[in-house]
Protein backbone atom coordinates (compact mmCIF):
# COMPACT_ATOMS: atom_id res chain seq x y z
CA UNK A 1 0.00 0.00 0.00
CA UNK A 2 1.35 3.38 -1.03
CA UNK A 3 1.08 5.55 2.50
CA UNK A 4 2.25 8.58 0.18
CA UNK A 5 -0.77 10.73 -1.75
CA UNK A 6 1.95 13.22 -2.74
CA UNK A 7 2.24 11.01 -6.24
CA UNK A 8 -1.76 11.45 -7.09
CA UNK A 9 -1.73 14.78 -5.19
CA UNK A 10 0.87 15.75 -8.30
CA UNK A 11 -1.16 14.04 -10.84
CA UNK A 12 -4.44 15.86 -9.77
CA UNK A 13 -2.33 19.56 -9.64
CA UNK A 14 -1.76 18.52 -13.66
CA UNK A 15 -5.13 17.86 -14.42
CA UNK A 16 -6.93 20.79 -16.59
CA UNK A 17 -9.22 22.82 -14.81
CA UNK A 18 -13.23 21.58 -15.18
CA UNK A 19 -14.96 24.33 -13.10
CA UNK A 20 -13.69 27.55 -14.03
CA UNK A 21 -10.30 27.88 -12.74
CA UNK A 22 -10.94 25.26 -10.48
CA UNK A 23 -10.15 21.20 -10.51
CA UNK A 24 -12.91 19.85 -9.12
CA UNK A 25 -12.18 16.40 -7.53
CA UNK A 26 -14.59 14.36 -5.87
CA UNK A 27 -14.27 11.77 -3.61
CA UNK A 28 -17.45 8.72 -3.43
CA UNK A 29 -17.98 5.63 -1.95
CA UNK A 30 -20.57 3.84 0.02
CA UNK A 31 -21.56 5.46 3.58
CA UNK A 32 -18.74 4.36 5.93
CA UNK A 33 -16.00 3.72 3.28
CA UNK A 34 -13.70 6.47 4.35
CA UNK A 35 -14.03 9.05 2.23
CA UNK A 36 -14.06 11.60 4.97
CA UNK A 37 -10.78 10.74 5.66
CA UNK A 38 -8.88 10.18 2.64
CA UNK A 39 -10.53 13.21 1.35
CA UNK A 40 -8.87 15.14 4.61
CA UNK A 41 -5.23 13.37 4.14
CA UNK A 42 -5.60 14.22 0.00
CA UNK A 43 -6.53 17.85 0.89
CA UNK A 44 -3.34 17.77 3.24
CA UNK A 45 -1.04 16.58 0.35
CA UNK A 46 -2.46 19.00 -1.99
CA UNK A 47 -1.25 21.71 0.25
CA UNK A 48 -4.79 22.21 2.46
CA UNK A 49 -6.84 22.25 -1.17
CA UNK A 50 -10.46 22.97 0.30
CA UNK A 51 -13.16 20.24 0.78
CA UNK A 52 -16.90 20.81 0.53
CA UNK A 53 -18.92 18.01 2.48
CA UNK A 54 -22.55 17.12 0.98
CA UNK A 55 -23.34 16.11 4.72
CA UNK A 56 -23.36 20.22 4.80
CA UNK A 57 -25.71 20.29 1.80
CA UNK A 58 -28.06 17.58 2.54
CA UNK A 59 -30.90 17.47 4.62
CA UNK A 60 -32.68 15.06 6.57
CA UNK A 61 -35.93 15.31 4.18
CA UNK A 62 -33.40 15.33 0.81
CA UNK A 63 -30.58 12.44 1.48
CA UNK A 64 -29.87 12.50 -2.13
CA UNK A 65 -31.74 15.33 -3.36
CA UNK A 66 -28.87 18.46 -3.34
CA UNK A 67 -27.44 18.49 -6.96
CA UNK A 68 -29.50 22.16 -7.97
CA UNK A 69 -28.05 23.62 -4.27
CA UNK A 70 -24.66 22.38 -5.10
CA UNK A 71 -25.02 23.63 -8.46
CA UNK A 72 -26.80 27.00 -7.90
CA UNK A 73 -24.46 27.49 -4.47
CA UNK A 74 -20.93 26.09 -5.44
CA UNK A 75 -20.83 25.08 -9.32
CA UNK A 76 -21.97 28.52 -10.67
CA UNK A 77 -19.97 30.61 -8.67
CA UNK A 78 -16.60 28.89 -9.29
CA UNK A 79 -17.41 27.88 -12.80
CA UNK A 80 -17.27 32.03 -12.85
CA UNK A 81 -14.10 32.35 -10.92
CA UNK A 82 -15.71 33.68 -8.10
CA UNK A 83 -16.03 32.71 -4.67
CA UNK A 84 -18.98 29.93 -3.47
CA UNK A 85 -21.36 30.78 -0.71
CA UNK A 86 -23.37 27.47 0.34
CA UNK A 87 -25.53 26.78 3.35
CA UNK A 88 -24.47 23.80 5.75
CA UNK A 89 -27.24 22.02 7.41
CA UNK A 90 -27.48 21.78 11.72
CA UNK A 91 -28.28 17.69 11.56
CA UNK A 92 -29.42 18.09 15.12
CA UNK A 93 -31.47 21.36 14.55
CA UNK A 94 -32.90 20.16 11.16
CA UNK A 95 -31.92 23.49 9.32
CA UNK A 96 -29.19 25.59 7.77
CA UNK A 97 -27.79 26.94 10.20
CA UNK A 98 -24.91 28.65 9.25
CA UNK A 99 -23.22 30.06 5.77
CA UNK A 100 -19.80 29.00 4.18
CA UNK A 101 -17.86 30.80 1.90
CA UNK A 102 -15.39 29.33 -0.67
CA UNK A 103 -13.23 30.91 -3.07
CA UNK A 104 -11.74 29.38 -6.05
CA UNK A 105 -8.55 27.00 -5.51
CA UNK A 106 -6.40 25.18 -8.00
CA UNK A 107 -8.18 21.83 -6.67
CA UNK A 108 -11.27 21.57 -4.74
CA UNK A 109 -12.55 18.67 -3.23
CA UNK A 110 -16.19 17.46 -2.83
CA UNK A 111 -16.86 14.30 -0.70
CA UNK A 112 -19.84 12.63 0.25
CA UNK A 113 -22.24 9.65 -1.77
CA UNK A 114 -23.12 10.69 -4.41
CA UNK A 115 -20.74 13.11 -5.70
CA UNK A 116 -20.08 10.93 -8.71
CA UNK A 117 -23.31 11.82 -9.60
CA UNK A 118 -24.38 12.00 -13.13
CA UNK A 119 -25.28 15.84 -12.68
CA UNK A 120 -21.59 16.77 -11.25
CA UNK A 121 -19.48 14.50 -13.39
CA UNK A 122 -19.54 17.36 -16.60
CA UNK A 123 -17.75 19.72 -14.09
CA UNK A 124 -15.65 17.20 -12.72
CA UNK A 125 -11.62 17.29 -13.21
CA UNK A 126 -11.43 13.43 -11.27
CA UNK A 127 -13.95 10.68 -9.87
CA UNK A 128 -12.01 8.83 -7.09
CA UNK A 129 -14.17 5.62 -5.93
CA UNK A 130 -13.49 5.03 -2.13
CA UNK A 131 -13.22 0.69 -3.06
CA UNK A 132 -15.16 -0.90 -0.06
CA UNK A 133 -18.39 -3.40 -0.63
CA UNK A 134 -21.70 -1.57 0.62
CA UNK A 135 -22.00 -3.98 3.47
CA UNK A 136 -18.34 -3.51 4.79
CA UNK A 137 -18.73 0.12 4.66
CA UNK A 138 -22.37 0.62 5.99
CA UNK A 139 -21.19 -2.20 9.54
CA UNK A 140 -18.39 0.59 9.69
CA UNK A 141 -20.89 3.63 9.09
CA UNK A 142 -23.13 2.15 11.98
CA UNK A 143 -19.97 1.20 14.57
CA UNK A 144 -18.56 4.57 14.21
CA UNK A 145 -21.98 6.24 14.55
CA UNK A 146 -23.24 4.04 17.36
CA UNK A 147 -26.70 2.72 18.65
CA UNK A 148 -28.37 6.36 18.64
CA UNK A 149 -28.23 6.46 15.09
CA UNK A 150 -29.26 3.18 14.23
CA UNK A 151 -32.85 4.53 13.02
CA UNK A 152 -31.21 6.57 10.67
CA UNK A 153 -28.93 3.82 9.46
CA UNK A 154 -32.48 2.22 8.56
CA UNK A 155 -33.91 4.98 6.32
CA UNK A 156 -30.04 5.51 5.04
CA UNK A 157 -29.29 1.90 3.58
CA UNK A 158 -32.43 1.69 1.07
CA UNK A 159 -31.88 5.20 0.19
CA UNK A 160 -28.20 4.95 -0.47
CA UNK A 161 -28.87 1.38 -2.84
CA UNK A 162 -31.69 3.55 -4.79
CA UNK A 163 -29.44 6.24 -5.27
CA UNK A 164 -26.67 3.92 -6.70
CA UNK A 165 -29.32 2.29 -8.72
CA UNK A 166 -30.28 5.47 -10.52
CA UNK A 167 -27.37 6.87 -10.42
CA UNK A 168 -24.37 5.00 -10.37
CA UNK A 169 -20.87 6.68 -9.24
CA UNK A 170 -18.46 3.47 -9.65
CA UNK A 171 -18.73 2.94 -13.22
CA UNK A 172 -17.38 6.60 -14.25
CA UNK A 173 -14.63 6.69 -11.56
CA UNK A 174 -11.04 7.39 -12.90
CA UNK A 175 -9.08 6.22 -9.78
CA UNK A 176 -10.59 3.27 -7.43
CA UNK A 177 -9.24 3.79 -3.71
CA UNK A 178 -8.06 1.10 -1.75
CA UNK A 179 -7.22 1.77 2.02
CA UNK A 180 -5.13 -0.62 4.04
CA UNK A 181 -2.88 -0.98 7.11
CA UNK A 182 -0.37 1.58 5.74
CA UNK A 183 -2.06 4.19 4.07
CA UNK A 184 -3.90 3.60 0.21
CA UNK A 185 -3.41 2.38 -2.87
CA UNK A 186 -4.58 4.16 -5.76
CA UNK A 187 -5.65 2.41 -8.65
CA UNK A 188 -6.77 2.76 -12.41
CA UNK A 189 -10.80 2.99 -12.35
CA UNK A 190 -13.41 1.63 -14.36
CA UNK A 191 -13.72 4.46 -16.62
CA UNK A 192 -10.24 4.78 -17.26
CA UNK A 193 -9.76 0.85 -18.18
CA UNK A 194 -8.88 -0.06 -21.90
Amino acid sequence: MNADLAPLAARLRALPPSCGPVRLIAVDGHAGSGKSTFAGQLAAALGDAPVVHTDDLATHEELFAWSERFREQVLEPLSQGGTARYGVYDWVRGEFAEERALAPAPVVLVEGVGTGRRALRPHLACLLWMELASEHSWERGQLRDGPGLSAFWSGWIPAERAHFSADPSRPYADFLVYQGQLGYEVRVGPSAAP
